[in-house]
């Protein structure tokens, strides 16, 4: 019997599994599947991955998803086979109690791109359970004076199945005196009700006992059976009577707990024992007893449990009112509960995509549903996050919604957002719902290095020594991780070479340090440039620029260079000073210049050593060599000079130089070596004769004397005013240029020398002009 039974079973599950597909077919979007209850966990509902037209393999990369209400995980998804799984054993009579049908809806969530898919499970219900009566026993009083006809309302059974495998009949063992009819109460459950056939007789048999059945619809069916029974009571012929056969009453389910709910009244016309009317529950539930109390005395009805509108809705009580003889009369009381807003919104997050990537446009964050238990207004939904963020709720189907970004995010303004979904309901009051998503932003090579400066200027003291550190550029990187982390570099120089900045400097790669690689020379090199990339490690790279410039700080490295009188002609230079000359009158001046710069390049002078001390001196600052005192005729005719000329520089350096100065009377006549010659003979005059001779010759030369003396000292004051020096040039060329440091130990101005020179009786008359210019460089 059994084996036919699951036999049939099968076959209705093929049957509804056909409707199911040809209503499939028909066009119908929304997909339900059936499946027996109890089956075990692992059990196969169908292949998802057919049924939404995907491939196995992209079930994975799609994230696809089974989201069920409530956060209760009832199916499982086998990505290797795309079969959709039983995840747990599934009751029936749990899940949706005496609902039929039994559905339970799923959604089936994708993403990339986002797809959501409605499902239903209905779950078919199989004769599990056999009807039970509240009552294994009943008690059953009736008057022996009770009509045949007269109908007994019995105690009903309960089956949790339902359908076909739910209550369906009663039966009575048979007896002469009753039969049992089956009656449907307005919720659609099933109650037995006695009626007598034959007048009962209490002195011929004052009890009986009868054996009820109840019997479901299931295949095989299943039963349970009561004990009834009948005590025939002598005649009581008045039975209570209720004013109202119905109350119907309307309690919010936030009722206080001991709340009067209502009072039945019933009346008895009888006196004495038999007219004293006390009130009962008749054939309650369980559920019944727990909620409500009723007093047997006043009929008040009392709240003992708080009501639940979720719950239990409406609540059908069936009261008896009995007399002292043992007649009753029931009334009906329907409990329904009106619904308040005590139940906050719900939110099932699905799935959170965190980290998110920067710069992109309408992603999807996350993916959630919501529900209240409430109904009505109470039940209905909003939600909303904070103004302030570049995010936006977009609703979807069946109260789920996608939180998306609204605009590309920088992860350089905001790493991180902390958004707060708020889920409020349309109640009075309202009630709401909070659920943080804590997102974090992953970073894009989008921001290339920063230099701390656009240009750098770095000061190294030349003759340094090789690897030298002279100074560090830094770059920031506003990106994060490889993409900040930088690498510093030297561009090419556009003149390849030997002074190119390659050539100077490295750089180390990591830390900006630079270094000289070999010494520098102030005085062949006072600055260079070089321009430095940082470039960040990102794929791909990003990088920026910066110039750098090198300014060579000088040392006294160099002595000063003596430019005139030169020291290495094959003959001294000689100066010719007049006697005649006056206190300051300028011999010659010593031309010296110094490679160094600033101070180092700051040259002054001093007299070591004169042949005549106290006769010359030398101005310091710009080596002119001038008389201090006036000649006399006891001053030797020829002067050595040594100068020297020291530079500013610390330590400081010098260089020495020797002048030759010849006195002479006057231009004119100059001092001339003569050749020696024999003395003619000349024939001795007469003693008179010769004195008068000589005198004559004595005034003649003293008057020529005189005449000479005036026009040289004319001679002397233009060529003062032009200051006139007596020095031959020297052997080779001038320098071309020279370098005019600060107007010292140079030749500032143009100078111009005039030499004339007036021979003798026997010497060739010899005129010198040469005139020379010396520019500032």
């Amino acid at each position: 019997m059994e084996a036919g039974g699951e036999r049939f079973l099968k076959q209705r599950q093929v049957l509804l599994l056909f409707i199911f597909l040809g209503g499939s077919l028909a066009g119908s979007e929304l997909k339900r599947y059936f499946v027996t209850e109890e089956r075990e966990r692992g059990f196969v509902i169908t292949n998802l991955a057919k049924d939404v037209g995907l491939r196995v393999e992209e079930l994975a990369t799609r994230v696809a998803q089974v989201a069920s209400k409530g956060n209760k995980q009832h199916f499982q998804l086998n990505y290797q086979t795309g079969d959709l799984l039983l995840n747990e054993k599934l009751d029936r009579e749990e899940l949706c109690g005496s609902t039929e049908p039994c559905i339970l809806p799923f959604q089936v969530l994708l993403q990339n791109p986002f797809q959501l898919i409605t499902n239903e499970l209905q779950v078919i219900d199989i004769n599990d359970h056999s009807p039970v009566f509240f009552e294994n026993e009943m008690q059953v009083k009736i008057l022996e004076s009770a009509p045949p006809g007269t109908a007994i309302p019995l105690g009903n059974a309960e089956d949790l199945d339902v359908g076909n495998n739910s209550l369906q009949d009663y039966t009575l063992a048979p007896n002469s005196h009753f039969h049992v009819v089956t009656q449907r109460r307005r919720d659609g459950r099933k109650y037995p009700e006695l009626v007598l056939d034959k007048a009962l007789d209490r002195e011929d048999q004052p009890e009986l006992t009868l054996v009820l059945t109840a019997l479901d619809g299931g295949s095989p069916p299943r039963f349970g059976t009561a004990q009834i029974y009948i005590l025939v009571l002598d005649i009581n012929d008045n039975a209570p009577e209720f004013a109202q056969s119905l109350h119907q009453v309307q309690i919010p389910e936030n009722t206080p707990v001991d709340s009067v709910i209502t009072t039945v009244s019933a009346s008895d016309l009888d006196t004495g024992n038999y007219g004293a009317v006390s009130y009962a529950f008749f054939h309650a539930s369980e559920e019944i007893l727990k909620t409500f109390q009723l007093n047997p005395i006043t009929g008040d009805m009392q709240l003992v449990k708080c009501l639940d509108y979720e719950t239990i809705s409406t609540y059908e009580i069936d009261i008896e009112a009995k007399d002292g003889g043992g007649l009753s009369g029931k009334c009906t009381v329907i409990v329904d509960v009106v619904d308040v807003n005590d139940n906050p919104p719900e939110l099932t997050m699905s799935s959170v995509n965190s980290p998110i990537s920067e710069n992109l446009a309408e992603t999807v964050v996350a993916i959630f549903s919501v529900s209240d238990l409430d109904s009505g207004d109470n039940g209905k939904i909003k939600c909303s996050i904070q103004n302030d963020l570049p995010f936006v709720l977009k609703p979807s189907v069946q109260n789920f919604y996608t939180l998306v970004t609204e605009s590309p995010l920088d992860r350089e303004s905001t790493a991180e957002y902390n958004i707060t979904i708020t889920v409020t309901d349309l109640g009075t009051p309202r009630l709401q719902t909070q659920h943080t998503i804590t997102l974090q932003v992953s970073d894009v090579n989008d921001n290339a290095p920063e230099f701390t400066q656009s240009s750098y200027t770095l000061w190294v003291r030349e003759n340094n020594s090789p690897a030298l550190h002279i100074g560090t550029i830094s770059a920031n990187d506003r990106d994060s991780g490889s993409n900040a982390q930088l690498t510093y570099s030297l561009l090419p120089s556009p003149q390849p070479g030997p002074d190119a900045a390659a050539a100077l400097v490295s750089i180390n790669a990591d830390s900006g340090q630079l270094f000289a690689l070999r010494a520098l020379d102030y005085e062949a090199l006072q600055a260079f440039e070089v321009r430095v990339r940082a470039a960040d490690r990102g794929s791909p790279p990003l990088s920026s620029q910066a110039l750098v410039r090198v300014q060579v700080l000088d040392a006294n490295d160099n002595s000063p260079f003596v430019l005139y009188p030169l020291q290495n002609a094959s003959a001294p230079c000689t100066e010719l000073l007049p006697r005649a000359a006056e206190p300051g009158y300028l011999v010659s001046k010593v031309v010296a210049v110094d490679r160094d710069s600033g101070q180092n390049a700051w040259l002054s002078f001093q007299l070591l050593k004169a042949t005549e001390p106290g006769l010359f001196s030398v101005w310091p600052h710009n080596g002119e060599v001038r008389t201090a005192r006036l000649l006399s005729e006891r001053d030797a005719p020829k002067h050595r000079l040594l100068l020297l000329v020291k530079d500013n520089g610390e330590p400081p350096r010098s260089a020495s130089v020797t002048l030759h100065v010849l006195l002479v009377d006057g231009f004119s006549q100059p001092y001339l070596p003569l050749p020696d010659a024999p003395a003619p003979e000349r024939a001795q005059p007469d003693r008179l004769t010769a004195y008068l001779v000589i005198a004559l010759a004595a005034v003649s030369s003293l008057f020529l004397l005189s005449l000479l003396l005036f026009v040289a000292a004319r001679l002397c004051r233009r060529s003062r005013a032009r200051s006139l020096a007596g020095c031959a040039l020297p052997d080779g060329p001038l320098p071309a240029h020279l370098l005019d440091v600060s107007g010292t130990g140079t030749l500032a101005h143009s100078y111009q020398y005039e030499v004339c020179l007036q021979g003798s009786a026997g010497v060739n008359e010899f005129n010198f002009s040469p005139n020379f210019l010396i520019q500032d460089s």
